[in-house]
């Protein structure tokens, strides 16, 4: 039987895994870490239990999918409620919103809070549901590399309706044209962070994002975020996939422009395909060493990082929901700070997830476990603990001011991760959490594509490849992955 490779154990290495398994090969994955997940890890302490990654889940058929495609129930291995709340917001000058996933009441309720018009934030939101229907076919669902992609319905209707995607300015500009009010600018701008890049500079495209959010709706899974990958990697195992742990690779064979096996700490491992899920910098720079390097690829700006602290809190704040967002007064000073002079911003804007909310076995009774992450630069040898130390003034005083607590005196426990300790633990370059950022109308197309037109038999799937960083997009990777892996031939 043929067999197949995948490097790497994040969640679009797993589905990956899964739907070459389904269409007839037999695979193996090899991961670095002693555990299975990538970013979507775990950490209990002192009874609180983080996830230590990405903590929003939209799009969950993306996953429940990859059950259905072996004929079974999704639901005793993985389950998730919706919430009725997608995110709470707090502004220093103490405005508060709620936004709720129901669209008619979020209408209602920014109409309230921004004194915009009901007309122009459906106009808005409207005109992100367009953007989506016409482009999500070509750009996020099949590989934009390859010519037959060109030649359906779908991206004819797309290509025609270029005009209606706002590629030619940026979000915020796109932002400011609908709403006056520079709260609900700042509310809507902040999905440039959802693939770490920079309002002022991705293109109005990126409004789309938003309609992820509200259309398809904001889940919590049983069990916390890590229970995406573990019960991927659980229900992969049963299917008869096979995981190598603490298997560094250190290089992918080539011969006559085929891989044919990858070389490990354990030795030679023979392949009929190979499927890299590692961050495509050090997939070229240590794996691919002597290939021609696609250069402008590999130089292109990397996305945002984060500085997240893991706080066990000793009260409960029943004001705050399972996702809070604290904003800074000038976005313009934060992006600046990031993407500009490569450091953080005094006034950063904080996100709080905290899962206990959902999860009350995720912390003792009557704490909280917070999630507490800033957008930060990715690594470029900074002094971190000097801006870590400064960071957590800033974040407390900021909290302090606006909940009217003493956090300091309720921290029973802690945990800190930076851009350093991101690239240490997932091979992500420079702790760039999307690989490269979308800071330009062309980022899309300068994504390196789910394949190598001058090695067969190599795949490339993951967050910094097309099409793009998050779950949901990590997910899509796979499928195009799948689509493109050549039927397995059965050797005699």
């Amino acid at each position: 039987m043929a067999h197949a490779i995948v490097i790497g154990s994040g969640v679009a290495g797993i589905a990956s895994a899964l739907r070459l398994r389904k269409k007839g090969y037999e695979v193996t994955v090899m991961e670095a870490n002693s555990y299975p997940g990538g970013k979507l890890h775990a950490m209990e302490k002192n009874g609180y239990r983080f996830d230590l990654g990405p903590s929003l889940f939209t799009m969950p058929h993306l996953v429940t999918e990859l059950f259905e495609l072996f004929e079974v129930e999704p639901d005793p291995h993985f389950s998730y409620s919706r919430k009725k709340t997608v995110c709470k917001y707090f502004w220093n000058d103490g405005t508060r919103f709620t936004m709720k996933s129901d669209m008619d009441t979020f209408v209602k309720d920014a109409s309230e809070v921004f004194g915009a018009s009901k007309k122009s934030i459906t106009r808005y939101l409207e005109r992100n549901r367009r953007k989506y229907e016409l482009t999500a076919p070509l750009f996020l669902e099949k590989s934009l590399h390859k010519v037959a992609s060109y030649m359906s319905k779908d991206t004819i209707k797309a290509i025609s309706g270029l005009g209606k995607l706002d590629i030619n300015t940026s979000l915020d500009d796109l932002n400011k044209t609908f709403f006056e009010h520079p709260k609900l600018v700042q509310l809507f701008n902040r999905y440039a962070t959802y693939n770490g890049s920079s309002p002022y500079k991705t293109p109005g495209i990126m409004s789309m994002i938003p309609h992820l959010e509200m259309h398809y709706g904001t889940y919590f899974p049983k069990g916390g975020m890590h229970t995406i990958a573990m019960s991927l990697y659980h229900f992969a195992i049963s299917q008869g996939v096979r995981f190598n742990f603490s298997c560094k690779v250190g290089r992918i064979n080539v011969a006559q422009g085929n891989a044919n096996g990858v070389e490990s700490n354990s030795g030679f491992h023979k392949a009929d395909l190979v499927v890299s899920n590692m961050d495509i910098y050090p997939t070229y720079k240590n794996l691919l060493r002597g290939q021609k390097q696609p250069k402008r690829i590999l130089q292109q700006e990397r996305s945002s990082s984060a500085l997240i602290f893991y706080w066990g809190i000793s009260r409960n704040f029943p004001e705050l929901d399972l996702h809070n967002i604290f904003f800074s007064n000038s976005y313009s000073s934060e992006f600046k700070a990031i993407f500009q002079e490569r450091t953080l911003c005094e006034d950063p804007t904080v996100y709080i997830n905290i899962t206990s909310k959902e999860e009350p076995s995720d912390a003792p009774e009557g704490h909280e476990n917070w999630f507490v992450m800033i957008n930060a630069p990715g690594d470029y040898g900074q002094d971190w603990d000097s801006l870590k130390k400064k960071a957590r003034n800033w974040i407390i005083q900021k909290l302090n001011a606006r909940l009217h607590a003493d956090l300091e005196s309720l921290i029973t426990m802690e945990h800190t991760l930076d851009s350093v300790g991101i690239e240490s633990n997932t091979g992500s370059y420079r702790g760039a959490l999307y690989g490269a950022a979308s800071n330009s109308k062309f980022a899309a197309f300068l994504r390196h594509p789910n394949f190598k037109s001058s090695i067969k038999n190599l795949l490339f799937c993951g967050g910094s490849v097309h099409p793009g960083g998050g779950i949901p997009l990590c997910l899509l990777s796979a499928k195009i992955v799948a689509d493109l892996a050549p039927q397995p031939q059965h050797h005699v």
